[in-house]
């Protein structure tokens, strides 16, 4: 699902005060026209990986890309963001590399979901497409495995993990919408705003797909300051970075992916509609999953200032899984939604952590069951 800042989207007012459906979709369509003219992919370059790798699989979905310098016991897989853009970044640039903020700090073993941009031959895959293609992945990793799940990854590696919690060691969530009705952000009010008759009509006007180079303009971050981008690598002044980073993370905005239509309809209705996930109403695979069934230790990641999730629809998790209190760990940034991923501040203090707690193999400490559960704070 795509970041919606209200000010990139001002246009649609006079249809969210639509009398009918019909007449929203119509100023939908008609805006669509006008941001989408002359849009082509080609004035965009697709964005370079930072760090070394290789791919290790080649699936429907996804290339699952291999950043291992080392043989850890247990993998751990990035699953990035599905939504306006693409996967690296989580690898923009040096000091703003997730990816070699992990490395560093000691996962040995790191991979990451390279999701594809859908063709229209993908146009009719589905959540269940995605959610396959990760168990082949966890298969591939030796049947066991640490999840990262970034964002519109989170939500899809919470789900993977109820429906096979013997395949999870150990979840991060960054900023991932959980439970819709616990909090509100501007992605999950617009998305309420509007019929799910809309949203089939943006599906339509891209023959079965959601065109990520037409809905950029629509649906992309509304300022792109050099002040809003250094605020988002969290760079103190605009003129202490380089010119080549802004460059860069320019370019990674401008590379936009497809998303399958059935996918995305089914992330709209099912996940932000409907609150499935959270309302154990979530059918994955063939099964209703129950979150009642992860029991793996998480760690909790959300951005103080974060537009695109609150951290009170990431944090809900708590009381919707079955990991114990004293196995849950929750950290708060004060950044906004990139900023988790690309700030360098976020990058050099709170990840290392997170490895850290990864990587320890004691066994949880006993103690009371209604003690809190730990909070690391702004961090």
């Amino acid at each position: 699902m795509p970041e919606l800042p209200f000010a990139s989207v001002a246009f649609l007012w006079p249809s969210l005060a639509a009398a009918s459906a019909s007449q929203m979709i119509l100023a939908m369509a008609e805006g669509m026209a006008k941001f989408a003219q002359g849009v082509e992919r080609a004035e965009a370059v697709e964005p370079e990986w930072g760090t070394p790798n290789a791919v290790a699989l080649d699936l429907p979905t996804m290339r699952l890309r291999d950043f291992s310098t080392g043989h850890d016991a247990i993998a751990t897989l990035v699953c990035t963001p599905f939504a306006l853009h693409d996967a690296t970044i989580v690898d923009l640039a040096q000091r703003h590399s997730l990816v070699a903020a992990l490395t560093q700090a000691g996962l040995a073993r790191l991979f990451v979901s390279h999701w594809r941009s859908a063709t229209p031959s993908m146009r009719f895959l589905s959540i269940d497409s995605y959610l396959a293609d990760l168990n082949v992945v966890i298969d591939e990793l030796g049947g066991k495995a640490n999840l990262i799940g970034l964002c519109q990854g989170g939500w899809l590696a919470l789900a993977y993990s109820a429906r096979f919690p013997n395949k999870v060691h150990k979840l991060v969530l960054a900023a991932a919408p959980v439970d819709i009705a616990a909090g509100e952000s501007k992605l999950s009010r617009l998305a309420a705003s509007m019929p799910l008759s809309v949203f089939n009509e943006l599906v339509r006007l891209g023959e079965g797909r959601i065109i990520g180079a037409r809905v950029r303009h629509l649906w992309g971050p509304s300022d792109m300051s050099p002040e809003a981008i250094a605020d988002a690598l969290q760079i103190a002044e605009p003129s202490e970075y380089p010119a080549y980073l802004e460059a860069r993370f320019r370019q990674w905005h401008a590379w936009t992916v497809n998303l399958p239509g059935t996918y995305y309809l089914q992330v709209v209705d099912r996940l932000y509609k409907r609150n499935q996930l959270a309302r154990g109403q979530f059918v994955a695979l063939g099964r209703c999953v129950d979150l009642r069934l992860v029991r793996a230790p998480l760690f909790l990641l959300a951005a103080e200032q974060d537009e695109v999730v609150s951290a009170e629809q990431l944090f809900a998790v708590r009381r919707l899984v079955g990991t114990k209190s004293d196995r849950i760990d929750l950290a708060t940034v004060p950044c906004g939604h990139l900023g988790l991923f690309m700030g360098s501040r976020t990058l050099e203090r709170t990840w290392p952590r997170i490895v850290r707690w990864l990587l320890d193999r004691r066994p949880a400490t006993p103690r009371a069951a209604n003690a809190p559960v730990r909070e690391h704070g702004s961090v």
